[in-house]
């Protein structure tokens, strides 16, 4: 008899981890149910999508319902929300949002793919009308709607992170005016401090106008819709609409509800494979506990990224392989209109945090050949142990070739590489993408100087 796998959110994770279990395991008889209107998107676009650069929502769509349910094999319900989790008779409760009815589903094996939502501050004004977030596809094309609306000229981003910045770029590339409204006293934080001021005069530059130690305490309303954001030195900004993006909570209420084990942040507690305290349940994506590859430390970092490689894993072992998660370092990267921006590993204070005797070391370098046309300076900080010369994090801003530079560093902290070891990296070398001394290689030279002898 064949055993019955129900996977709960038809995202990243959710659908990486059927995907993966049908393979390997064809027998299965697998059902995802996802609670919004859309599967398989790809919501690091949704910015672009808000802008303009995107035309339509399922352009951002990578496989549609029809295409998992007949292609694969694997029947997919959108608009079905599982609202209990009963693990004494391993079955869910789903119920049916267009119908509004409710329906029992057994199952042998289950996989939370729940996600994250998106933080709501708990100040006045927060559920007016005018008041958005960013998170699925419907929040995208409300967003946009509220965007290109006659009238609608002034726009409040509350947070600083990489959503929200993105979101002001395309915002201003619109026309309108934007705000952004940052608690802390700069942007970026993890950044180093010069790399922050960078990211904030680029901005400043194009047109946004960025409030750094402005705790909003209050959005003010007019008639039920929003027109203000007011901080907490009293100073009001006038606002059409306001965009929250100042980050993201596990969606863990149904494991919580169970009786799973959950740690960071409210995340779903996992092992190395995927499975949660209840060994026929399995878990994966932005609603679970991560490992910090560095430090060995539990950490929550919700990147696309991750959940797809955890989804697999999930679903290969749902299916009875025994693969392993290693843990994040946290990688990633971003535009802001024309600089560019990475990162991975520790920052200079996280590493001091986790009881590293850490420096940090920063050059500014170009990056291809002096006489060629078309070159950037790229800025590296590195951060590394005083005593060992282990790397522990590194970060980089300047042109587009930062990202695959900071794959290098990804590569480097992984396997647990010295700033010297770094520096003996043989990189290749052509006057269009890269000098002879590549910034790489210049600024582990330089961080090496930081290295006690």
């Amino acid at each position: 008899m064949s055993e019955k796998m129900i996977v709960i959110g038809g995202t990243a994770a959710g659908l990486s981890a059927a995907s993966k279990a049908k393979r390997l395991d064809p027998s299965l008889e697998i059902q995802v149910f996802e609670r919004s209107g859309y599967i398989s998107y790809g919501a690091c676009g949704l910015p672009y999508f808000v802008g303009g650069l995107i035309d339509e929502p399922e352009d951002l769509v990578s496989l549609t319902v029809d295409q998992v349910t007949n292609q694969r094999g694997i029947p997919t319900y959108i608009h079905h929300e599982v609202t209990k989790i009963d693990r004494e008779a391993r079955q869910v409760t789903v119920v049916d949002l267009d119908r509004n009815t409710e329906q029992v589903y057994p199952y042998d094996k289950l996989v939370i793919a729940t996600g994250a939502r998106p933080i709501r501050p708990n100040i006045p004004g927060v559920d007016a009308q005018g008041v958005y977030c960013l998170r699925t596809v419907e929040d995208g094309i409300r967003l946009k709607r509220a965007v290109t609306a006659q009238g609608k000229k002034q726009v409040a981003i509350i947070g600083g992170g990489f959503i929200g910045l993105e979101v002001a770029e395309e915002l201003a590339l619109s026309g309108l005016e934007v705000h952004v409204f940052e608690m802390l006293p700069r942007l970026l934080p993890f950044l180093d401090e010069s790399f922050s001021t960078a990211v904030l005069n680029v901005l400043t530059s194009h047109g946004v106008q960025v409030h750094t130690g402005a705790a909003v305490e209050a959005l003010l309303t007019e008639d039920g819709a929003v027109r203000a954001v007011r901080t907490g030195d009293g100073a009001e900004t006038p606002a059409d609409l306001v965009l929250l993006s100042i980050g993201v909570t596990p969606n863990s209420e149904l494991a919580a509800a169970a009786g799973l084990e959950l740690g960071v942040k409210g995340s779903i507690v996992v092992d190395d494979g995927m499975r949660t305290s209840d060994p026929a349940i399995w878990a994966c994506g932005d609603c679970v506990q991560m490992k910090n590859r560095v430090t060995g430390r539990p950490c929550h970092v919700p990147l696309g990224t991750t959940a797809n490689k955890q989804g697999r894993i999930a679903g290969a072992n749902t299916a009875g392989g025994h693969d392993t998660f290693p843990g994040v370092l946290g990688s990633m990267v971003t535009k802001v209109f024309d600089l560019y921006i990475a990162a991975t590993g520790l920052s200079l204070q996280q590493a001091l945090e986790a009881g590293y005797d850490a420096v940090s070391s920063v050059v500014t370098k170009g990056d291809r050949a002096s006489y060629y046309p078309g070159g950037h300076d790229t800025r590296i900080c590195l951060v590394l142990d005083r005593k060992s010369g282990r790397l522990l994090g590194a970060q980089a801003i300047g042109g587009e070739s930062v990202a695959g530079r900071v794959n290098v560093f990804v590569a480097a902290i992984t396997c647990g590489m010295t700033v010297e070891q770094v520096n003996e990296l043989d990189l290749v070398y052509a006057p269009p993408v890269a000098p002879v001394y590549d910034p790489i290689l210049i600024a582990a030279s330089q961080a090496m100087k930081k290295v006690e002898k």
